[in-house]
């Protein structure tokens, strides 16, 4: 059977915080009253409540007390079967969803999270973290933690190898694999957070802005599952392991297993801010929105969506010359990226005849130069069959990961000559 298709970077994240169905905006300005005053009262609280947790030292009271009072601010935090916590593993795994999930699992079992972004200071010590004073290469950073887990009398290290947060409801990023050199047996645990009548995290949203909407909402229900820990194989690299792990949380909390990576998530941001999507709705919306075929609509009612999936198609065509237009705004229209439908096309998820020369009239003829450079990233990249995927796909994962990475390098190498052909022509036409 066939997997799904990964989601895109708009599935993953929410750019939109207020609910687009009238009946839940309604409810959330007529609440508008009590949110702020529940907002004033639990700042106060909230004071209280760092004071508590900086004063008594770290213990099973302390977590209790610290929770009992975290549900005055609206923090609600669940475990399921807590026996499943090993007391011998040094790593915890977990799923990233909010600014404050270590916090969330430190009122439950004693860990720490070390500081990866952001100055080291009195803020980075309030938020929770640990500093580590370590300012160099990541192969530092793995060595002082690794130093960190060797005496067993510190807590559990909690890493979140997604490096960036996601709305937790579609899919995983890219696990990083420095967390699982740390050690040889991980522990996942699996993160699923709920409130009523605005979403639970904005992507482009400081960790400030979130605390004063979590104070503001009625509650926030955290779910802690425990999951079995999980050891290293003989002989598993660090990424394996690393992908191994992920596809294990994935399953555990029902969503997909994608490839992208935090880089990804910024500059999914970054194009939201340039088309100014951002202040407006979110990128899902505007990608499930149905919309017209450009046959049938007329040149006054020619949307400007439709002007933007046409630019985005050009590019891909660019790319990808043998596969038909109406076949690149078709994927556009539903992953509203060109870098994930140049992939979709790439790995075959996307069926398509090749377009032969003579019926390629959309786009002017190209120079000398262009047309070598289109052979040439014709000959480094083979043209995606049109059979189905489920022929075409990889049993492993790893494989699958690899060879999406050549097809990458192969683009990459192609932008690179196109460039360096359109430039150097533009010199030597321009020279005397």
């Amino acid at each position: 059977m066939e997997p799904p298709p990964a989601p895109g970077p708009e599935r993953l994240f929410d750019s939109h915080r207020f609910p687009t169905d009238g009946f839940l905006l309604l409810a959330l300005l007529l609440y508008a009253p009590v949110g702020l005053c529940l907002l004033i009262l639990r700042l106060f609280i909230g004071v209280h409540v760092f004071l508590v947790s900086c004063a008594l030292p770290d213990s099973v009271l302390r977590r209790f007390i610290v929770r009992v009072m975290c549900s005055v601010l609206g923090l609600f935090v669940r475990q399921s079967d807590p026996r499943l916590r090993d007391v011998n593993v040094r790593v915890y795994i977990a799923n990233h969803v909010t600014h404050f999930d270590h916090n969330v699992i430190n009122l439950l079992t004693s860990c720490n999270t070390p500081a990866l972004n952001g100055a080291p200071g009195f803020i980075c010590w309030s938020r929770g973290f640990m500093e580590l004073g370590v300012t160099g290469s990541r192969a530092e950073l793995v060595d002082s933690l690794k130093a960190y887990s060797s005496h067993r009398g510190n807590p559990p290290l909690l890493l979140f190898p997604e490096e960036a947060a996601t709305n937790g409801r579609a899919g995983l990023l890219r696990f990083s694999s420095w967390p699982f050199s740390i050690m040889d047996m991980v522990q996942p645990v699996a993160l699923q957070v709920q409130r009523p009548l605005i979403t639970v995290s904005v992507a482009d949203s400081s960790w400030i802005t979130e605390l004063l909407w979590t104070f503001f909402v009625p509650f926030t229900v955290y779910q802690v599952r425990w999951m079995p820990s999980v050891p290293r194989r003989a002989e598993e690299l660090s990424e394996d392991f690393a992908l191994r792990v992920q596809e294990l949380l994935a399953m555990e909390l029902g969503v997909v297993s994608t490839r992208l990576t935090a880089a990804d998530k910024t500059e999914h941001m970054k194009r939201l801010r340039h088309t100014s999507l951002l202040p407006f709705a979110p990128a899902s919306t505007l990608a499930a929105r149905p919309r017209m075929p450009s046959g049938l609509t007329g040149a006054g009612s020619f949307a400007p969506e439709d002007m933007r999936i046409t630019a985005m198609a050009q590019r891909v065509k660019e790319v990808l010359p043998h596969v038909p237009l109406e076949v690149i705004k078709t994927d556009l229209a539903q992953t509203n990226c060109v870098d994930t439908t140049i992939a979709n096309l790439l790995e075959g998820r996307v069926p398509f005849f090749p377009e032969s020369k003579e019926a390629n009239t959309d786009l002017p003829a190209p120079s000398t130069s262009q047309a070598s450079a289109a052979s040439g990233i014709q000959g480094s990249i083979a043209v995606p069959s049109s059979k189905p995927a489920t022929k075409q796909f990889a049993k492993s994962p790893v494989e699958r990961h690899l060879s999406l990475q050549e097809r990458k390098r192969a683009l990459y190498d192609y932008a690179r000559r196109r460039f360096a052909e359109k430039h150097g022509a533009a010199r030597a036409g321009g020279s005397p």
